[in-house]
This record gives C-alpha cells, structure tokens and sequence, in this order.
C-alpha cells in the first residue's frame, strides 16, 4: 500500500487535487503520494491559526509546557513510525537516525518544555526625582509563525522550531520540505492524539516558489517566519517579508573549516574529522568541507583519514552493518557529482572516492555516491568556496596560527568550525578569532540546547537554542510602574 500524506488544517487531514511523489532515495522506490496545499489552503491554514490564537496565547506556561511533555511522550512511544518514516525518506542508516534523530526529536519538546517553565522577565527598580520607577518585560507570541523546514535531518530541525514556537504561545503553519514530508506528518498525527486544540498547529505539503512555501511568505496574516536551508532561499525570503517588516530566522549554508595542529590527539582528530566530514552523507550544514592541518602531521593525517573513508559502509539503510546512507535525490547528486568534476578540473588529486559505488540490485537505482577527498587546491577554487553539501573534504597543510585562522575565516559562509589541539590556551585563543557561529575544541556536533545556535555572514541571521528561540518566538514588551515615594 502507497502512503498518502495529507495537509493537516484546523484539526484535520486534508486532501488536495494535486499531488507529488516521494521517492525513496536509497531504491527509488515511491514510499507516498503527497498533497500539495496551493495558496487557497495556506490560507485556510494561517486563518484557523489567527482563530486559534487568542485562546492558545491565554494558556499558561505549565499548561504549554504539559502539551509539548505529551507530545515528547508520543513520540517515543512512536519511535518505530517515525524511524521507518525518516529513513524511508532519507535513506538515512537505521543505525544513525535510531541515535540521532528520533530522541532528539523527542528531546526538543522536553527541552522546550523546561525552559518556558523556567522562563522568566526583567526586572529594574529605577530612581526617579518622584521616587521610584519598577520596569518588569513580558513575553507575548509572535502569533501566526512560519516554519520552513529543510530535508537533511527532517524531523530533528522541525521540531527544532515547532517546540519553541508552541511552547512560546504562538499558533504554527509549518512546511516540511517536499522530499521528506513523513515525519512531519506523522507528527500532526501526534498533536491530533495528544487534543492540541485545533488550529493552533497547521501542517501543509508543497514546494518553495508557485507553492506553499511561497504562499506561507507572502501571507500577510503570517507574523513571523523561520526558516533553515540554502542562503539564497532565504536572501529571496528577506526580500519579499522586507516590506512587512516582518522578524525572520535563518540558519543558511555553511563551507565549514577544521584546524588540526600537531600536538592533537591525532587518533581523536581523524576520526572527529571523518565523522564531521562524512556524517549523514555529508548533508549536515555543519559538516566540515575544508580541513586544515599543520604540515608535520599532513601527509600521515590524510592517509589516515582516507582510510576512515574507505571504510564507510554505503548499502541499505536498514541493514544495521551500513554506515553511508545515500543523497537525497538524484537532483542533488548530479550537484555534488557536478562538484567531484570540477574538483578534478580545477587540479584537484583525488585522495579517495570521487565515483558513484556499485552496490547491485535497486540499490543502484539510489543516490550513493563515494565520500570523497581532495588535497592540491588553490584556497580560491570554487570547490573550496562553495558549498557542496555532501560527502567531501578538501584537506590543506598550514605553518602557522596566523595562516590557520587566515584560511579558516577566508569565506562568504560563518556557521561552524572545529579546532583539534592539546593545547587548550590556544584552543580558547583561536575560538574567539574564528568568525563562526560555533566553535568546536576537540569534539564535534556536540549541543546543549539552552546555547546559542546560528551563523555569520551568508550561514544565517539571528540565533536559535534557549532563551534565544524563546526570544525569537516572542515579543518582549516593557511595563514602566511609578512608583510613589
């Protein structure tokens, strides 16, 4: 039986005349017909969140809080759906999302839960020549929120945003991407179960320009929007809310760099820059696509790290012994095949990879490609100032600190980067000198979800994480009291 994915407006599932396939990037398989909500039905969705909006914003922190703990309680009760959805959608190993992506999805709406418990304003007693003046903030939603949502860790970047946003009061229309629309619809199967109350969270299926992305950022009852994926989507999406003058968040692209100096753990550093380098396909934005190391340990550093390539596992996504998954889509991987020709045009040495795997049977109707490195490049090659977003990593040698942060701070993109060394002075030295949203000192892709989490440059605006997200998805007003003396 194919799956139909529905649009979820007002409390139910909606179908629509038109639809799309989603196709299983691991066998080309269709795993379900998808309903795309056209701009008459966004509308319907942004109009049953206003109507749901007065009463949701009234509900308490605690009882937000409690809904998002139910959902939380669902999901892993769940887990089993969600996983076979995320990997059928992705091609994602079992072994990875199993770890990754389901808890964390579980995760963000306990975490979320907990901080608008703990949430609370400003207070300043302020002299005046009357006496005194007490100034304490409130926090109201936004109301209507946007969510656009990317294809690379589907369920754990939506709930990265429909957590904070419900948990801050708002009511939600929310657009997973068109090539992984399962989780997210499983997940209004979740809020259906738990008696969210209709309305406040509005789920719709679709693309980005003609489509339901397009209409969610042009709806004028739309009060804010949040969006993760390429920087050009969303420098078109600051464009059309400009004149609304409407708050935007963007976590964008990211060409992230790792420094590896001689005194590091060389076994911890190649095998930190493997996992950063090929995790999930290389289709994280905060995978590492430059690699920099100080020239005595080059030459070993590489060897070794190709070794680590090598040794990656592509196959079927349920088969618990595959560690590479495929690329999303045959579209993507005619992108990041484009890149491994240009590479090699461009002067690049092949270290490993740089083909397509031959793994039999409808496998082979999939979107694998080998994980890739490259040496011999000039720092301004395209292919080390773009992002590929795929298994790849061009590794460089360095003498110095000073040329080590020159070259790790020579691009358009900010998001992340990665510091490998036992000298922890000039890790923290070096941290603050890096222009990059996060920085890594010996480990990878670790989080605590109360920090700030967000890039610089063309990898986004503002910051998500904490108070951060709660700030976001919130108005802060000041009350001014006078106080007699």
């Amino acid at each position: 039986m194919i799956s139909e994915y529905r649009n979820y407006i007002n409390g139910r599932f909606v179908e629509s005349p038109n639809t799309f396939e989603d196709l299983n990037p691991a066998n080309g398989e269709l795993v379900a017909r998808v309903h795309e909500a056209d701009a008459a039905l966004v509308d319907q969705a942004v109009r049953a969140g206003r109507a749901a909006l007065p009463a949701w914003r009234n509900t308490s922190a605690e009882q937000r809080a409690q809904y998002l703990e139910r959902i939380a309680a669902v999901i892993e009760r769940r887990a089993d759906d969600f996983l076979a959805a995320e990997v059928a959608d992705t091609g994602k190993p079992v072994s990875v999302a199993s770890r990754v992506d389901i808890p964390r999805g579980a995760a963000n709406f306990r975490a979320f839960a907990a901080m608008i418990r703990m949430s609370g304003g400003e207070v300043y007693e302020t002299p005046t020549p009357e006496g005194r003046a007490l100034n304490y903030s409130l926090r109201q939603p936004l109301g209507v929120v946007g969510i656009i949502s990317p294809w690379n860790l589907p369920l754990l970047l939506f709930t990265w945003k429909v957590a904070p946003a419900l948990a801050c009061g708002n009511v939600i229309v929310a657009k997973p991407s068109e090539e992984t629309p399962g989780t997210a619809t499983l997940l209004a199967e979740v809020m259906d179960e738990v008696g969210l109350p209709e309305g406040v969270f509005n789920l719709v299926h679709g693309f980005g320009p003609g489509s339901a992305g397009a209409a969610i950022v042009d709806h004028p009852d739309v009060d804010g929007i949040t969006f993760t994926g390429e920087s050009k989507t969303g420098a078109t999406i600051m464009r059309n809310v400009a004149d609304k003058v409407r708050p935007v968040s963007f976590e964008l692209g990211g060409k992230n760099a790792a420094l590896v100096f001689a005194d590091a753990d060389f076994d911890k550093a190649v095998a930190g820059v493997a996992r950063s380098s090929f995790l999930n396909t290389g289709q994280v934005c905060l995978c590492t696509e430059r690699v920099y190391v100080e020239r005595p340990i080059f030459d070993r550093f590489v060897a070794a790290l190709a070794e680590q390539a090598r040794a990656l596992r592509p196959g079927d996504p349920l088969d618990p012994e595959t560690t590479l998954g495929p690329l999303i889509s045959r579209q993507h991987r005619d992108k990041v095949l484009s890149y491994y020709a240009l590479a090699r045009e461009e002067g690049a040495t092949v270290v490993t990879g740089g083909g397509v795997p031959a793994l039999g049977g409808k496998l082979d109707q999939g979107c694998y490609v080998e994980p890739t490195i490259w040496t011999g490049l000039d720092q301004s090659a395209r292919c080390l100032q773009e992002e590929v977003f795929g298994p790849v990593c061009h590794v460089m040698p360095f003498d110095t600190e000073e040329q080590a942060i020159a070259l790790a701070n020579d691009s358009r993109y900010g998001l992340a980067s990665a510091i490998w060394t036992t000298h922890l002075d000039r890790g923290h030295r070096l941290a603050a000198r890096i222009d990059a949203g996060l920085v890594w000192l010996n480990t990878w892709f670790l989080r605590d979800l109360r920090t700030p989490f967000g890039g610089m440059k063309l990898s986004g605006l503002g910051r998500e994480g904490g108070r951060h997200s709660l700030d976001f998805y919130s108005e802060l007003k000041n009350v001014c009291v006078q106080m007699s003396q």
